[in-house]
């Protein structure tokens, strides 16, 4: 039985999401970074996500939010469903856009692992040699410059898919915010920008600064992939913590809530009334409306 996610509002995630055969269905272009920006500020505002760094690699996406309102699952659904259906169309492929299973979101706590989180995201073109510094990467990547300096503006693209006058907004406001856990942008962006700096230097060291380079990467077939082989069987964790005596006590936590979820269900299931679903309960609160802890 698989077990059930807990999403807890307020919480802060790394999110990560692959494309299916690990294709570069997400390689950078003018209109695959039109798209996913204008998509992402859709989804964002829509579910009420708020945004700190995100960057999208040929064949995956890293995001690193904040989920004030529970509401991670729909924005990712909403967000997911659209950008497939977006690119495919753009592509003139048919098959399928995003890998079996469902997204990987990993729930952070503390304020070092948010920074540590942040700059994995924005490090990604450099760690895997193909940029030697992230503002250089063609696709979509935030500038933490960006964190705390007001909302952008997205126009909606000018593509066959989007109606002049449909439901989709004309623009859209798009801003990175801060996580909770810092006294201000300022202190977040410097943190941020030291372990990107960080990352680049070792990156530079182990690639001898011999990047492949943007050029090359804007030459990816989006039906091509990389020529290493897939890690099989890797853990998928849900939450994350550098401290090991945070991280037991956010797996004993989960581990609680799973109990308390599965006795709940079993009350429910034998037709016990008013039971009531540990905080975190997803699924069934959306869906069936069931009474859950820290919810009115």
């Amino acid at each position: 039985m698989t077990a059930p996610r807990q999403v807890l509002p307020g919480s802060v995630y790394l999110v990560t999401r692959r494309c299916a055969q690990r294709q570069y269905l997400l390689r950078p272009s003018k209109t695959t970074n039109e798209v996913f920006t204008y998509l992402l500020a859709v989804a964002a505002r829509r579910y009420g996500i708020r945004l700190h760094t995100f960057c999208v690699m040929s064949n995956h996406l890293h995001l690193l939010v904040t989920d004030p309102e529970a509401r991670l699952p729909q924005f990712h659904q909403y967000l997911d469903s659209l950008v497939a259906r977006v690119i495919n169309s753009t592509l003139s492929h048919w098959e399928s856009f995003w890998a079996p299973g469902s997204y990987s979101a990993v729930r952070l706590v503390s304020p070092e692992d948010i920074v540590k989180e942040a700059a994995y995201i924005l490090a990604n073109p450099v760690k895997a040699g193909l940029v030697r510094h992230g503002h250089l990467w063609p696709g979509v990547w935030s500038d933490p410059a960006r964190i705390g300096a007001g909302p952008n503006v997205v126009k909606r693209p000018q593509l066959p898919f989007f109606a002049k006058n449909g439901a989709m907004p004309e623009s859209v406001e798009l801003e990175l915010t801060v996580p909770a856990g810092f006294a201000s942008a300022e202190e977040f962006r410097e943190h941020v920008t030291a372990a990107v700096k960080a990352h680049e230097e070792e990156a530079a060291r182990r690639f001898r600064n011999e990047f492949q380079g943007a050029v090359r990467v804007l030459r990816q077939k989006p039906t091509a992939r990389p020529r290493s082989k897939e890690p099989r069987r890797n853990l998928n964790p849900r939450v994350a913590a550098k401290n090991p005596a945070t991280r037991i006590k956010m797996l004993e936590s989960l581990k609680e809530f799973v109990r308390e979820y599965r006795a709940a269900l079993a009350r429910r299931r034998a037709g016990e009334t008013g039971v009531v679903f540990p905080a975190g309960t997803y699924l069934l609160r959306v869906l069936h409306g069931v009474p859950c802890a820290g919810f009115a």
